[in-house]
C-alpha cells in the first residue's frame, strides 16, 4: 500500500507545489486503512487545506487504492501520529 500511495502523492504533489504548498507522508496504518500526512508551505497555514485535504487528496487516494479509509493531517508528526 505504501508504494500506491507514494505514487499517488506524486501525481497530485504538483498542483499543491502551484500554490505553493506541498505534502509529506508520514505513516500509513495499514489495518484500518488511515494515511498520516502533513501539509507544508502555503498548505500548511491555508485556511482550506482541510477541504483540500477531504475533498482532493483523501477522495483521490479512496479512488486510487483499496483499502484506504481517510487521510488525516498532521500537524506535529512527533506528537500526533499513533504508535
Amino acid at each position: 500500500m505504501r508504494a500506491q500511495v507514494e505514487e499517488t502523492i506524486e501525481i497530485i504533489r504538483p498542483a499543491l507545489q502551484a500554490d505553493g504548498g506541498d505534502i509529506v507522508l508520514q505513516s500509513i496504518d495499514e489495518a484500518t486503512g488511515v494515511v498520516y500526512v502533513t501539509m507544508v508551505g502555503a498548505c500548511g497555514t491555508c485556511p482550506t487545506s482541510t477541504v483540500t485535504l477531504k475533498a482532493g487528496i483523501e477522495r483521490i487516494m479512496r479512488d486510487r487504492i483499496d483499502g484506504v479509509t481517510e487521510v488525516v493531517n498532521v500537524v506535529d508528526p512527533e506528537l500526533s501520529i499513533p504508535e
